[in-house]
């Protein structure tokens, strides 16, 4: 298993959010969805609902490479919906 990398804007939205380190975990390991990020063709959108926040769907922007995944920043998406 790949080893989660936090960057500290990540950290910092996590704590602000109150998100916490296991819903990201669940999201970029089974997203519901994946889609490009559009500021950055290297990294990647990943989307799953959060039972224990009211079902709102998460969004991870993260960078996955050979060894590991980078946590580029966390939010709940108001825009978004389960099932794409």
């Amino acid at each position: 298993m790949k080893k989660l990398i936090l960057t500290h804007h990540a950290e910092t939205k996590m704590h602000e959010r109150r998100i916490r380190l296991e819903w990201i975990e669940r999201t970029i390991r089974n997203a519901d969805w994946i889609e490009p990020e559009p500021r950055d063709p290297s990294a990647e959108r990943r989307f799953a609902p959060v039972p224990e926040f009211g079902g709102r769907i998460l969004r991870v922007v993260c960078v996955e490479t050979e060894s590991a995944i980078r946590v580029i920043t966390v939010t709940f998406d108001r825009g978004a919906r389960s099932g794409r």
